[in-house]
């Protein structure tokens, strides 16, 4: 499994005063400023770490902020203009009563993260067996979901994508848990990022 997630220098992968409305929080918007940068190497992270996804899993909160009326369009959707749409593994303690992003593929697992990671291999390897393609599951977020997948050693590869913004306050990535060691695989750097890569022993 590949966690894969904007982060600011201070640890914050929102800003403050995330919700609905304000999916990532106050001056988060600069966390993703790379996916939409015109710069041929952030392009090249993007349509790479998107080409790869045969799953993707992500928790409850971020799931309703991009299922949100605010949420994921054609224009800012997973991947969007690069790659056909995964599916998409939610974590979460109830189904939600209905879903507005229809023409995604939807799973909701309600016995915890590790069994999401199992559904979400088993949708990868169907997808490896169509496309003809060796995918990976891809851990999105939000920052408690690869905090608690980290922590509970399900984590393979981190890559974070380190914006250049200081948040004072917002979701941290990491909050404790046990020692990891990371073995840096590749840093790109670019105007709006620099993209880091480790092997999570």
């Amino acid at each position: 499994m590949i966690a894969d997630i904007s982060v600011s220098v201070d640890g914050f992968v929102t800003g403050p005063a995330p919700g609905p409305d304000n999916g990532l929080g106050t001056g988060g918007e600069a966390l993703h400023t790379w996916a939409f940068s015109d710069d041929p190497d952030d392009r090249r992270v993007l349509r790479e770490a998107t080409a790869r996804s045969g799953a993707v899993i992500l928790g409850r909160k971020l799931f309703d902020m991009v299922d949100g009326p605010n949420g994921w369009d054609d224009a800012t959707g997973y991947g969007a203009g690069e790659v056909g749409k995964p599916a998409f593994v939610v974590v979460t303690s109830s189904p939600p009563e209905s879903v507005r992003l229809t023409d995604l593929d939807w799973t909701f697992v309600t016995t915890g993260l590790p069994d999401a990671l199992t559904a979400a291999r088993e949708r990868t390897e169907a997808a490896s067996s169509d496309s003809g393609k060796d995918l990976d599951v891809v851990l999105m977020g939000g920052g408690a979901t690869v905090g608690s997948a980290l922590a509970a050693g399900l984590v393979d590869s981190l890559t974070v994508h380190l914006a250049p913004v200081l948040l004072g306050a917002g979701t941290p990535l990491f909050t404790g848990g046990a020692p990891r060691t990371l073995v840096q695989r590749s840093v790109t750097s670019t105007s709006t990022a620099t993209h880091l890569t480790y092997d999570v022993l």
